[in-house]
């Protein structure tokens, strides 16, 4: 604990200097490498669909979880209940049971994460919902949304009853509560990347951070699929198997929609002007295409960035989705449209577009992006919009008059 105090105040000291742009550091954490391992292992009865498991000296490979839509990580099962948790293209982190010890030549840029954990810093709003779906958010200490930026009850009922304490958001999280919280784990989204200092500074308190890469997947249910990293982390996997399966049955049960031919934009508008949409290898268009629909960008990629958000100015916007018979403008991350008046204060050209036009304009809630647990609904909710199906069945898209 004296350790931590004295890294609090030097994170603290950093802090005023990074506010006045002089950040000269107490430290850096220096974890911005990642070891994909100095060899592989493998199993006979592994089989040839197998995943190569990284070689971690003092440890015995014995299987890798079964993924079915996520590619963003791997889980390598080792003797004695040791995990090696794989987020590609980003960290790798030893999960270590509780009683156990980590590996004596670990390599340091591998992260350690020993069980159990059960004061996690949850500032990824969109993992709530997984955790609460296998009954995990009793490992949840901190959040970085307050309860009434919630739409999961079970997580604002936490909070009303001082089982979740506010921790600060993302970029501004109080580093004297992690430490007075004996906070064991930080689960960030990639906003966190637009801040690295905030991270280098969690972690110069000894505290390791988990960055949710699933917005990254190019399938709802790969988003979803997240659920398993975080089941790993806290020996659920067998609740988890069990919800995500029922998942794979629920979007199974659409897989009969029919084409419909019609085009769809899904989209938002930024205060500068610029339009945000996704790009066309996105889990949003991916829904669209299972709910009978075509997304009106066929073709397009972020080339600035791994992110599945591109930006293109209201010109680039208009030229193209002019036509398109829907628009859903995206209020997960905006501030919700009421009124087609809304929507034309943003850019008076939205006046000539084909689905102002003819009254096919929709907005999501507020709540979509936290819903990772119930992505069914969105598409059920897309396709009663392509077929003019009952308004009243929809779980988060409304009609904007």
């Amino acid at each position: 604990m004296k350790k931590r105090t004295y890294r609090l105040l030097c994170v603290l000291a950093g802090t005023v200097l990074l506010v006045t742009g002089a950040l000269t550091g107490c430290s850096t954490s220096g974890k911005s490498g990642v070891l994909k391992g100095d060899g592989i292992q493998q199993t006979e009865e592994a089989g040839a669909a197998e995943k190569h498991a990284p070689k971690i000296d003092g440890l015995e490979y014995k299987k890798t979880m079964k993924l079915k839509y996520a590619t963003g990580f791997d889980v390598y099962y080792y003797k004695e209940g040791y995990k090696l948790l794989d987020v590609h293209e980003d960290r790798q982190y030893l999960i270590v049971p509780e009683g156990k010890k980590k590996p004596a030549d670990l390599d340091k840029e591998i992260v350690v994460l020993k069980q159990p954990l059960e004061h996690i810093y949850l500032a990824a709003t969109s993992a709530m919902a997984l955790f609460d779906a296998m009954d995990g958010l009793d490992s949840i200490r901190m959040s970085g949304a307050q309860a009434s930026d919630w739409y999961i009850d079970h997580a604002k009922k936490a909070m009303e009853d001082g089982k979740i304490l506010f921790a600060g958001k993302y970029s501004e999280p109080d580093y004297e509560m992690l430490i007075d919280e004996d906070c064991d784990l930080a689960i960030e989204s990639t906003m966190i990347l637009h801040t690295p200092k905030v991270q280098e500074m969690i972690e110069d308190l000894d505290i390791p951070v988990f960055i949710d890469r699933s917005s990254y997947e190019s399938h709802p249910l790969g988003r979803t699929e997240w659920i398993k990293a975080y089941a790993a982390m806290l020996n659920k996997e067998d609740a988890a198997d069990t919800f995500f399966d029922t998942q794979i049955e629920v979007i199974g049960s659409l897989k009969d929609f029919k084409n419909t031919g019609k085009t769809v934009a899904y989209f938002f508008v930024n205060t500068d002007g610029t339009v945000v949409v996704r790009s066309s290898s996105d889990y949003i268009p991916k829904m669209i295409d299972i709910a009978g629909g075509k997304y009106i960008f066929q073709d397009l990629k972020n080339t600035k960035s791994k992110s599945a958000s591109v930006e293109l100015s209201m010109e680039e916007f208009y030229a193209k989705a002019k036509n398109a018979d829907y628009l859903i403008y995206n209020a997960s991350i905006d501030s919700p449209i009421n009124s087609i008046a809304d929507l034309t204060a943003k850019s008076e050209l939205f006046a000539d577009f084909k689905a102002v036009k003819n009254g096919n304009v929709w907005c999501t809630g507020k709540s979509l992006y936290q819903a990772t647990d119930i992505v069914g609904n969105l598409i059920t909710d897309i396709n009663l919009m392509l077929t003019d199906g009952d308004e009243s069945g929809m779980t988060f898209l409304y009609r904007v008059k």
